[in-house]
């Protein structure tokens, strides 16, 4: 075990290692998947992320929306029309966090199968086996 480490603080979080700060940053059950969408989508809006995420409430969900863009993973673009529209996507931070979550998702899916999961049932929609891509948005460099 590495030594005791001062605590810091940086935007009301305290922390006393790099590790502690990542996670309360980007760690919960909502916030990497909130990331893990916008990653492979691009762009979402607050009803395609809730759609994605059936079991978050709306409240919940708000509440992940604003730290994550507290906390500069996540760009909330409102465009001014009627009605409302706003927007969600990766910063250049939120983008970093893409490749371990994706590194997260495969250990995961290498743990069912250690575990004998049963198969998903015929004609349930469920992951595809194939590797998660990052949008093309982000591979153009378009981050806010």
């Amino acid at each position: 075990m590495t030594g005791h480490c001062a605590m810091k603080e940086l935007g009301g979080k305290k922390y006393r290692c790099f590790f502690e700060l990542a996670l309360s940053v980007m760690g919960g059950k909502w916030k990497p998947i909130i990331l893990y969408h916008l990653g492979q989508a691009g762009v979402l809006r607050f009803s395609e992320l809730r759609r994605g995420m059936p079991e978050v409430t709306d409240r919940m969900l708000t509440r992940q929306l604003r730290e994550l863009e507290a906390d500069g993973l996540i760009h909330r673009e409102v465009y001014r029309q009627v009605p409302p529209r706003v927007e969600y996507s990766l910063t250049e931070s939120g983008l970093g966090l893409f490749p371990i979550l994706v590194t997260m998702r495969d250990w995961g899916a290498g743990y069912e199968k250690a575990m004998g999961a049963a198969p998903t049932p015929l004609g349930e929609a469920y992951e595809a086996d194939r590797q998660p891509q990052l949008h093309p948005r982000y591979l153009e460099g378009v981050t806010e």
